[in-house]
């Protein structure tokens, strides 16, 4: 499956991104049509993928994984007009 966290050039997929503020926050979508459901991971050292949620997490205020309406996954972060919060 084609991931928003690939490498670029690795493989090629059509992605969206959207961007809106509201309630406090810069809300950030990022989708692609893949199937699958990205998950929080832990990756070794060498590991040369897998790393994508884990900045998601350490810069978000909140964030969330979706399923899109008709086909495709978002993730969707929060990120706090205010520096601190």
């Amino acid at each position: 499956m084609p991931s928003v966290t690939a490498p670029a050039g690795r493989t090629r997929t059509f992605l969206e991104l959207v961007l809106w503020p509201a309630d406090g926050h810069y809300w950030l979508a990022v989708s692609d049509p893949g199937t699958g459901k990205p998950e929080l991971a832990h990756p070794g050292v060498d590991s040369e993928s897998g790393r994508g949620l884990i900045l998601v997490e350490g810069l978000a205020t909140a964030w969330t994984v979706r399923p899109r309406p008709t086909r495709g996954t978002s993730v969707i972060a929060g990120l706090s007009f205010h520096q601190g919060d």
